[in-house]
C-alpha cells in the first residue's frame, strides 16, 4: 500500500450499556490491530475488508466485517457473548 493508495476511515466502537465486555481487535487487511472502545481513525486501502471482533481468552465472539468505501462505520458488540456484532456504515 503507497501513501496513494491509502485513505483513512473513521470506525466508532461501541460495547453495550450492560456488563463486562474485552477490549475490541480491528482487523485490517488480515492483521490484528488492539482497539479501544470509542472513535479512532484507521488507515486503509480502498475496497479493503475491515473486521472486528472480541477475545476473552477463551474464545473469539462478536465477529463482524464489511468492505470499506470510504464512509465512517460504526461496530456494536453483540449482547450475548455466542451472537455476531454488527458492523455498518454510520450515519
Amino acid at each position: 500500500m503507497t501513501a496513494a493508495d491509502a485513505a483513512r476511515i473513521e470506525l466508532t466502537l461501541t460495547k453495550p450499556p450492560v456488563g463486562w465486555f474485552p477490549k475490541p481487535t480491528v482487523v485490517v487487511g488480515g492483521r490484528g490491530h488492539p482497539a479501544q472502545w470509542g472513535t479512532g481513525t484507521w488507515q486503509v486501502e480502498p475496497g479493503a475488508i475491515v473486521g472486528v471482533y472480541l477475545f476473552n481468552r477463551v474464545w473469539r465472539f462478536g465477529a463482524a466485517e464489511i468492505a470499506v468505501d470510504g464512509r465512517p462505520l460504526r461496530y456494536r458488540a453483540p449482547l450475548l457473548p455466542f451472537l455476531r456484532g454488527r458492523l455498518v456504515p454510520s450515519e
